[in-house]
């Protein structure tokens, strides 16, 4: 039996995404990624200025008259999401956790590909895999998505990016686009899992961070869990020294991914929860579609 608030939140979020998905995100979708390939539609008649090898000779030929063939882009396309589900995602200091944002970019790009008619599935992970859910079509199994998504409970509390990776590229067959949703709270032992992955897919990294991680404040003596490990340590946040040490180690982070995912040629999208999602999502599409036009 799935809790009312969990309905109701679904509801809630198919309202929002939706509103987005019509008002900016369907078209830049459209643009930004495109079908496999060109497929034959039917066949006109020749007309002055037509590319004269597109030309089907064997019609031509039996109706007397010169036609050419047309194509259209084979549009539908297999979005694939891997959600990190690890316990890091149960923290935010601002409006939203990390996860409850992860669990609106996820329905937004569900009901983008859905209104384009392409098929949805999605991966829940930790340090396994938790949930799988084969990509498909239509409107129901969007909110399925959503639904899963908002009342999934880890098992384990920890991440390994690189075997749910792993896991995506054995059991995706089909090329894909790949939308990786984590904090990437982990060290990068992923490398050459994405890396595979994004020889035979199109993988796009979506970072979610709050910014606490990197500047804590000044508040005193605190005792901080690692949501992972539950490790537990008492830190003096007054130390300037400390939370300069903590910004460090943080930026270094933010740069080794910034670094592996350039080397990599994979996309990256940056979102904090104290920043609206909606300008990432938008900057990203635009400059993905002008990308791909040239």
């Amino acid at each position: 039996m799935i809790p009312k608030e969990i309905l109701k939140e679904v509801k809630r979020i198919e309202i929002m995404s939706k509103g987005l998905v019509n008002e900016i995100f369907s078209g830049e979708y459209h643009s930004a990624f495109k079908g496999l390939g060109m497929e034959f539609a039917e066949v006109r008649e020749y007309q002055y200025g037509d590319d004269i090898r597109t030309i089907d000779w064997n019609v031509s030929a039996r109706t007397g008259t010169t036609h050419i063939k047309i194509f259209e882009e084979e549009r539908e396309l297999t979005v694939m999401l891997l959600v990190d589900g690890s316990a890091s995602g149960f923290f935010g200091t601002h409006e939203k956790f990390k996860n409850r944002i992860a669990a609106e970019i996820c329905s937004i790009l569900a009901f983008s590909a859905t209104k384009n008619n392409d098929k949805v599935g999605m991966i829940i992970f930790t340090d396994k895999v938790e949930k799988f859910i084969a990509p498909a079509k239509g409107r129901t199994h969007v909110l399925r998505v959503v639904r899963e998504l908002l009342a999934f409970e880890p098992e384990s509390e920890q991440t390994n990016i690189g075997q749910a990776v792993e896991y995506f590229t054995k059991v995706t067959k089909r090329h894909s686009t790949a939308f990786l949703v984590s904090d990437f709270q982990t060290g990068i032992d992923f490398e050459k899992q994405l890396r595979v992955a994004n020889k035979k897919h199109d993988v796009v990294s979506i970072s979610i961070s709050d910014a606490m991680e990197k500047k804590l404040p000044n508040v005193g003596i605190i005792e901080l869990e690692d949501s992972e490990t539950g490790e537990i340590i008492t830190v003096d946040t007054s130390d300037k020294d400390f939370r300069k040490r903590v910004f460090a180690a943080s930026m270094h982070h933010e740069d080794e991914l910034h670094t592996f995912f350039a080397r990599n040629k994979i996309d990256f999208i940056e979102v904090s929860t104290d920043r609206p999602y909606v300008e990432a999502l938008a900057k990203f599409f635009k400059t993905r579609e002008r990308r791909k036009s040239r």
